[in-house]
């Protein structure tokens, strides 16, 4: 469901951070199981689902599938597509996701950062929480006068594996030791490029550096033709919520850039943003 990550508001938590992906309850209601699901898969499918592909994927009978769907509809949830007949996401969620959105303490104390660091670098800025071991995206910022004139494809509400994004693995290069062997048996390690690292034991190696160093690379490891350079956010107490990311072209953002200057970028922009939220080094 869309952006249905946070449960609090960011600066009254402890960490935001979520522990890897809990067990399933014994006491989960069916019918919101069944729209959640339902939820899901007209959010993976943009152009809209037919209600006979709908049914057969989230396995129920025709007839049960079409009367969760008439709830949705008429409460704002779901839409149809008058041509197509083809059932889409409604725009209730929009408005529940930009509420969400406005309640996040940290973008509103993060945006004059973020902003700045993107005229400074003129490269696209990210800014992710972690939910359930991947990341989701709450905020990008992206100059008008890029130089090249690319657009990132990312956008606020997506998610990506933190194993092979620099803002992930900064995240849970501060997992206690068991709680990223649960990450590990929770989540398998998704190969997304040539250059993702998928091997257990040198995840964990490579995360020691990345949490003694203070920023993580992406070096084309979650999408080709693209490299990242991020840090992360603390929050009064210390804890690792949240993570930046300078992001751009791999031939732009070079890995000689990123050790001259664009890790120092991030890597200030972060700790000012984690000073803004309560944030003192030694403490």
């Amino acid at each position: 469901m869309l952006l249905l990550f946070c449960e609090t508001k960011f600066r009254n938590t402890k960490r935001l951070m979520a522990t890897p992906k809990e067990s399933k309850p014994n006491n989960l209601v069916q019918t919101i199981e069944r729209i959640s699901l339902i939820l899901d898969i007209l959010g993976q499918n943009p152009p809209g689902i037919s209600i006979r592909d709908l049914s057969s994927k989230v396995s129920l009978p025709k007839g049960t599938t079409h009367r969760l769907l008439s709830s949705l509809s008429y409460l704002g949830y779901a839409r149809q597509d008058p041509k197509t007949r083809n059932y889409l996401l409604g725009f209730k969620l929009v408005e529940l996701g930009n509420i969400l959105l406005g309640q996040l303490d940290l973008r509103k104390e993060a945006a004059p950062f973020l902003n700045d660091l993107a005229e400074r670098t003129k490269e696209t800025i990210h800014m992710v929480l972690l939910d359930r071991n991947e990341v989701v995206y709450i905020d990008k910022v992206e100059v008008d006068h890029n130089p090249s004139g690319l657009r990132m494809a990312s956008r606020v509400g997506l998610r990506n594996p933190a194993h092979s994004s620099a803002v992930g693995k900064v995240l849970i290069s501060h997992f206690p030791e068991e709680e990223l062997n649960q990450f590990f048996k929770g989540r398998g390690l998704t190969k997304r490029t040539e250059n993702t690292i998928t091997d257990t034991s040198q995840l964990k190696e490579h995360l020691k550096m990345v949490r003694n160093q203070g920023y993580a690379i992406d070096d084309e490891e979650n999408e080709k033709g693209v490299r990242c350079v991020g840090a992360p956010i603390y929050n009064e107490t210390g804890n690792a919520v949240a993570a930046i990311s300078i992001s751009g072209p791999a031939f732009r953002v070079t890995k000689k850039l990123v050790q001259e200057s664009l890790k120092k970028e991030v890597m200030e922009t972060a700790l000012k943003i984690s000073q803004q939220l309560g944030y003192r080094e030694g403490r």
